[in-house]
């Protein structure tokens, strides 16, 4: 009888050891966990598949740019991702995140999100100011907004690689894949995307396009002014000034 009851104790606690290791392992396979960071993780098995790759001084020189619907629409459809908005070039693609915090460690610890959303429990939009008024130009905001987060190196390193592996299944002749939540990067991507929903041509933006992604990935000196700045023009603008 004491056997057969060890023998049952034991049997039980394989099961929920196996349970437990199998649990692991769907985690750290998912898009709901990018912050394990273990040695031998299923998602950094692989080749790196974001950031530079070729050491081209020239890479971010692109020659044009297209907005992509279905690529956008497939990482958007990630665990942790509010919105993305993706943009392919002769060259690259170029993702641009919006974060909802609904899996683990889209961040890096030290990694800050840029917004406050304490006005929602006041019926505010800035809780700074109390005033009750947003900006209705930009998709991301400091306040009462999806999250951002300021620099690409405080993205988790698992985030970044599930989303440029889905983006190279999408489009796998793009050289290099490139990633930021960043809160003025997504609100020029957004206006970016809004002239291809629009109908209208990307190419009297390509400029503004080059000199944005060249500050935030290779370590440019210009960055255009934020979008919420008095006096910053339109893509629509600009194509009439061609």
């Amino acid at each position: 009888m004491l056997k057969r009851l060890a023998a049952l104790l034991l049997s039980t606690l394989f099961i929920a050891a196996a349970t437990g290791c199998n649990y692991e392992q769907l985690a750290q396979h998912s898009d709901t966990d990018y912050g394990s960071r273990t040695a031998g993780d299923p998602k950094m098995l692989s080749g790196k598949a974001y950031g530079p790759v070729s050491g081209n001084e020239h890479q971010h020189d692109n020659a044009f740019f297209e907005y992509s619907s279905v690529i956008s629409r497939k990482v958007t459809d990630l665990n942790g991702i509010a919105s993305a908005i993706v943009m392919l070039t002769d060259k690259n693609a170029y993702v641009g995140l919006m974060l909802d915090w609904t899996a683990v460690g889209t961040r890096n610890s030290g990694g800050k999100s840029e917004q406050d959303n304490t006005g929602t429990t006041e019926g505010v939009y800035n809780h700074d100011t109390g005033s009750p008024y947003g900006n209705s130009r930009v998709l991301v905001s400091p306040y009462n907004s999806y999250f951002s987060v300021n620099d690409i190196n405080n993205l988790s390193d698992e985030l970044k690689q599930t989303v440029a592996i889905r983006v190279r299944e999408l489009a796998p002749a793009v050289q290099e894949v490139h990633i930021s939540a960043n809160m003025e990067f997504m609100n020029y991507f957004n206006e970016f995307a809004k002239e291809a929903w629009g109908g209208r041509s990307l190419m009297p933006w390509i400029d503004t396009f080059n000199t944005v992604v060249k500050y935030h990935f290779a370590g440019g000196k210009e960055m255009p002014p934020p979008i919420t700045q008095p006096g910053t023009y339109s893509p629509s603008e600009a194509q009439m000034d061609q």
